[in-house]
């Protein structure tokens, strides 16, 4: 199919004309007006305007905000696009999106204050902007730099000699497979979208979320600064034994043990401090020369790595002449003596040596000397064979000592008596520590880190997407192939009693490592001495930095102030703490105790980076698009296992300390943090295990051991749309000690295009009630065209799948006999009648406003329960709920339940005692006997006052202000003639007489019955209420009283005559009495005699829990139930209507 267009060329007055045309046409289209003939551009551009306001809120990335009209219609103007015109406030064009993404700054939150005070101060300055790294000098040579540390130099020949050769290839290939791993997780991390400068705690916090990335950021923060320590330890390791020894402030000469220990100890803190010190001015006054030195730094390494490998090949064929003194199979400390031998041929005699003064008391031969010196003999023997020596074989295994044991060489002979004493113990090599393998894993680890520098790095890569994977994973390999090939170097070239000496004092006090360097050992002395400088000053660098980033990220609150600094931007506080902290490591002193620290911290992080990966590439997240495509989730979990297990070998109570640190912090940012939604892989989880959960509660209803209250708590909104009744919240908080599910819900009036900003201004209301009442739950807005159907769909639609609501708490509709109020009325009995066929269970307080807020207490006081008909077992779960939570703690409970005259009371005690028993639920019970008794003329008066009000309501069409009046009126008369009755009649009854038949005593069960479980609106045998005549025998003056001032009785009767025939003259006067509804009087009658029971019993008590009973299926009768629930609960201060749902909620069994 083909298409042809035609292009025709207008002048430009033409094409301004057309233009101008189209666009009053677009226009029109789209505002909805009529063409007008000939609109003008005027017209046009006014419209043009109010298409430009669009919804008042502007994007931060719409290319058109601060911009004028003029601008505006200059982009539409021969664009094609004034189809779009309208939504170009809000969605910019795809040609500015781009432009402003051709501009992105990746810079991390908080640097573009820092970039912006730069440029204030420099104004004058033209900035230049600094030039972008490429993947050696940018990633792989950082890398480098921080992986090859201390460790290295100063105890990795230690760890070849303690562990073996095979033991110590373990040790490296673990590590080193760990942080392969963990590089290769966070390629993929690093690769999926712009990573700004802020590196590995950017990464875990955006992909676990503020809470894992608080805590996973500080414990790098920790790591970072107890690396700083442990350089400088390593550092003056250096200075004090293998440079300067005699610079040491505490003399190790003459001590021994635990003195000379204590010594060395004591000199680190001293220097440690001040090059501590030394150190963070030289950071605070100026981090540019430390970036600088960087590459000094790393050339120190690098020289000092290529000697040793020179080294090695030179001991092939010319070994270097460092000779070590065995006494037996004891190794000497090279110290006082210059031969190795105990007597010497001098001038044709023998003379003795300065070795035999070490351990003689003179210098001639029939001295005193050590036992065991006299027993064995002295061996020269060379500490660095050579390549070619097969002194390999020997170093193979590992040997492991005690602390204080001496270094013995293997298979030298030795006279020794296993019970004599060692005597000058000064004068061999000592173990200074316990030593195994988890220990040495510790020692190690520190070596292996410093894979985070290239990312850490990111804001200054030309193209960190690619840089990044390939620069850190180059790097890891090269460490990994220069640690292993060392290992089998220095087992392969040093004597196994040179490997085991940590300080060298077999080989003159030489640092062992140099002793196998070329062209000098102090090559490696210097450069290591360098390289540990250089790197305790990169942390005190990288760790503020780390720390304010953290700090500006604002999810700890009370690290806030440290993010604040000098005016470029320079984090003088968090230099300050991390000063502070590194000094805690410094005092510890030693270099083998602060190794491990830093070790679990370290691991604890690239853990989670492990498991953010993993989690991402198995949640599938539709962002996860890494461009690194070599990884694997199996490959993370591996790594993740890989870093608890070594956490747990290297030390399990550091691991434990740093895990507690880290969970500390999680539930602290949890608690306190400031909300962030960064789109992590831990909501993910949240929304995947959701999902399984509720496919899993789909499977069935729970059972009832299961069964808690799940609410949907139905409130009102004003016209501002506040919360009308907040105590009912306070009530939720309250019920839920049973945990589970909320629901707080409110029905709008409208449209929802029309109402939609009502609905979030009320939804925003729920929340910060819901907050204020530390409610936890959901909360949902429905708007419908009348507030009887929003409220249905609420009950219909609250909830998800098997999550759904089984309760139903609303408030009782105060004012609802006011006549403008009769739609709230019907809406209640509505939701009462839809909770029943929904099988739900509803909770009425009656009164809310009366209830107490949650920082109300109860020193005493009862919650009483009328336990009147059985519904499941919510009456007796509700207290027990309440009396978890502390408003209601100290309440008893009490257990009331009605019997009737066949009824055995003392039996119903004892079962209803034994039942609460196996319930578990401690409450006084009691029974409460209701006889018979005929129906008192105030329950008539009741009654009719009751229908005469709904007949105005049914039949009187008035308008609404003359229908009120009329109402009132009604009403003040019905008043009237209640209030003429003699107080002490109100509540007088009919006695029964004795000739009455006792057919009516059997029906009042009924009738109780009846008015909790209604099931029709007339009975289905209707009661032969006995004539008031034939029964009465109360005075006739109270009755002739009420009756005789409103109708026309007989007034002059005298006020003596009480006879039954006169009674009867006296209803016989009252035809309306006749004509009441029968099943409405018993109603009342028995709402009324119920209420002055509960009122008797529990006036006083802190809260009636009562059974609500059901609105008759005949709506014709709805306003006549809520008189009979207003006559139930009158004279309460506090009552909450219970309704079940059909289902049991309790059970006896475990």
């Amino acid at each position: 199919m083909s298409q042809r267009f035609t292009v025709t060329a207008f002048s430009k007055d033409e094409d301004n004309c057309r233009l101008s045309g189209r666009k009053g046409e677009i226009n029109q289209l789209f505002e909805g007006d009529e063409a007008t003939p000939g609109s003008s551009d005027k017209g046009g551009a006014a419209q043009e305007q109010e298409v430009d306001k669009g919804d008042g809120n502007p994007k931060e990335s719409s290319p058109f905000i601060n911009s004028s009209d003029v601008e505006k219609s200059q982009q539409y103007d021969g664009k094609n696009m004034a189809l779009f015109e309208e939504e170009m406030d809000t969605s910019p064009m795809v040609s500015s999106l781009l432009s402003s993404l051709a501009n992105y700054s990746n810079l991390p939150q908080g640097s573009k204050e820092h970039e912006e005070a730069e440029n204030n101060e420099e104004a004058r300055k033209k900035p230049v902007k600094a030039p972008r790294m490429g993947t050696l000098m940018g990633v792989y040579l950082p890398c480098l730099q921080n992986i090859f540390g201390v460790i290295l130099f100063l105890r990795m020949t230690w760890v070849v000699g303690i562990g073996g050769v095979m033991g110590s290839f373990i040790i490296v290939f673990m590590c080193c497979s760990t942080t392969m791993l963990t590089a290769i997780s966070m390629s993929a991390i690093a690769t999926n979208g712009v990573v700004p400068a802020g590196g590995s705690y950017y990464m875990i916090s955006r992909s676990l979320g503020p809470e894992f990335g608080g805590a996973v950021g500080i414990c790098f923060y920790l790591g970072t600064t107890f690396a700083g320590a442990m350089y400088i330890l390593g550092c003056i390791e250096i200075l004090l034994i293998y440079i300067v020894p005699q610079a040491a402030i505490f003399k190790l000469e003459g001590l021994e043990g635990p003195e000379a220990e204590a010594a060395l100890l004591n000199n680190m803190r001293v220097y440690g401090t001040c090059v501590l010190t030394l150190m963070a001015i030289v950071v605070f006054v100026g981090v540019k020369y430390v970036n600088k030195l960087a590459l000094l730094f790393l050339a120190c390494v690098i020289c000092s790595i290529l000697a040793v490998y020179a080294g090695v090949i030179k001991t092939s064929f010319d070994p270097p002449d460092f000779p070590v003194c065995i006494l037996g199979n004891r190794t000497l400390v090279w110290k006082g003596f210059d031969v190795c031998a105990k007597v010497i041929e001098k001038d044709n005699g023998t003379v003795t040596t300065k070795l035999w003064r070490l351990f003689c008391d003179s210098e001639f031969l029939n001295a005193t000397c050590d036992e065991y010196f006299v027993n064995n003999n002295v061996t020269a023997i060379q500490g660095i064979p050579g390549i070619t020596s097969g002194i390999l074989a020997e170093n193979i295994f590992g040997n492991y000592m005690e602390k204080g044991m001496i270094v013995e060489k293997r298979g030298a002979p030795s006279v020794m008596d296993p019970d004599a004493p060692v005597t000058n113990s000064n004068r061999y090599v000592l173990a200074d520590i316990t030593s195994f393998f988890t220990l040495l894993v510790g020692i190690y680890f520190p070596s292996v880190t410093g894979i985070m520098a290239g990312s850490n790095r990111s804001g200054d890569l030309r193209d960190a997407q690619k840089s990044i994977p390939i620069g850190t994973i180059m790097a890891i390999t090269t460490t990994s192939l220069v640690y292993m090939s060392s290992v089998i170097m220095f087992g392969a070239c040093i004597e196994g009693v040179v490997l085991r000496d940590k300080f060298g004092e077999a080989v003159n006090g030489n640092l062992v490592i140099g002793t196998l360097a070329w062209p000098s050992p102090w090559v490696i002395v210097i450069g290591s001495f360098f390289s540990t400088c250089g790197a305790g000053l990169q942390s005190l660098t990288g760790a503020p930095r780390l720390l304010q980033a953290i700090s500006r990220d604002g999810i700890v609150p009370f690290l806030r102030v440290f993010g604040h600094g000098k005016a470029n931007g320079e984090p003088t506080w968090a230099l300050l703490l991390t000063a502070c902290i590194c000094e805690s490591g410094i005092l510890i002193a030693s270099l083998d105790a602060v190794a491990p620290i830093l070790s679990m911290f370290f691991l604890m992080c690239y853990m989670f980076v492990n498991l953010a990966c993993a989690l991402q590439t198995l949640l599938r997240t539709p962002n996860w698009r890494p461009r690194f495509k070599f990884y694997h989730w199996a490959l993370s979990f591996l790594g993740m296992s890989l870093c608890l297990s070594l956490m747990f070998i290297c030390s399990w109570y550091y691991a434990i300390v740093a895990m507690v640190i880290a969970g500390c912090i999680y539930k602290y940012i949890e608690f306190r943090g400031a909300e962030k939604e960064w789109g992590d892989g831990i909501r993910g989880v949240s929304l995947s295990a959701a999902r399984f959960a509720l496919m899993r509660l789909e499977e069935g209803p729970p059972h009832t051991k299961n069964w808690r209250p799940q609410l949907l708590v139905l409130v009102s909104v004003d016209a501002e749309q506040n919360v009308e009744q907040p105590r009912l919240l306070s009530l939720t908080n309250q019920l839920k000690a049973g945990k589970g599910l909320t629901i707080v819900g409110t029905a709008l009036e409208g449209t929802f295009l029309d109402n939609h900003p009502q609905s979030q201004r009320a939804e925003q209301s729920l929340r910060k009630l819901m907050e204020t009442e530390k409610v936890k739950g959901f909360c949902q807005v429905v708007i419908s065209s009348n507030l009887r159907d929003a409220t249905s769909h609420l009950l219909q639609a609250g909830g998800l799948g098997g999550l759904q609501h089984n309760t139903v708490l609303v408030s009782w509709p105060r004012n609802w006999k006011q006549p403008e109020e009769h739609q709230t009325w019907r809406n209640f009995i509505e939701l009462v009648r839809e909770t029943t066929a929904a099988h739900l269970a509803l909770l009425v307080p009656k009164n809310i406003s009366a209830f107490p807020s949650n920082g109300e207490r109860f020193t005493e006081g009862h919650i009483d329960v009328w336990w009147i008909v059985h519904d499941g077992g919510m009456l007796m779960l509700l207290p027990f709920l309440l009396r978890q939570h502390k408003v209601w703690r100290k309440c008893k409970m009490r257990i009331f339940t009605v019997a009737q005259m066949d009824d055995n009371s003392i039996q119903m005690k004892k079962d209803l005692t034994t039942f609460l028993y196996h319930l578990r639920i401690d409450a006084e019970v009691e029974v409460v006997e209701m006889h018979d008794s005929d129906i008192s003329a105030y329950t008539y008066e009741k009654t009719l006052v009751m229908e005469q009000r709904s007949q105005i309501l049914k039949q009187i069409n008035l308008s609404k202000n003359e229908r009120e009046r009329e109402i009132q009126c009604i009403t003040d008369v019905s008043r009237g003639s209640i209030r003429r009755k003699n107080p002490a009649a109100v509540g007088t009854q009919l006695s029964v007489t004795e000739e009455q038949p006792g057919g009516s005593e059997e029906e009042k069960p009924e009738e109780e019955v009846q008015l909790i479980h209604d099931k029709n609106a007339t009975p289905t045998t209707p009661a032969s209420p006995q004539s008031p005549a034939e029964g009465a025998e109360t005075p006739g003056e109270k009755v002739q009283m009420t009756w005789s001032d409103k109708f026309d009785g007989d007034k002059g009767k005298p006020p003596g005559a009480t006879s039954p025939e006169g009674i009867k003259d006296i209803f016989n006067m009252k035809p309306e009495w006749e004509n009441l509804n029968q099943s409405n009087v018993r109603r009342m009658h028995t709402a009324l005699r119920l209420n002055g029971v509960i009122v008797n019993k529990s006036q006083e008590a802190k809260l009636v829990l009562l059974n609500m009973p059901g609105p008759p299926k005949n709506r014709a009768g709805d306003e006549n139930y809520m008189e009979f629930l207003e006559v139930l609960t009158e004279g309460l201060n506090r009552v909450l209507l219970v309704r079940g749902g059909g289902r049991e909620v309790i059970t006896i069994y475990s």
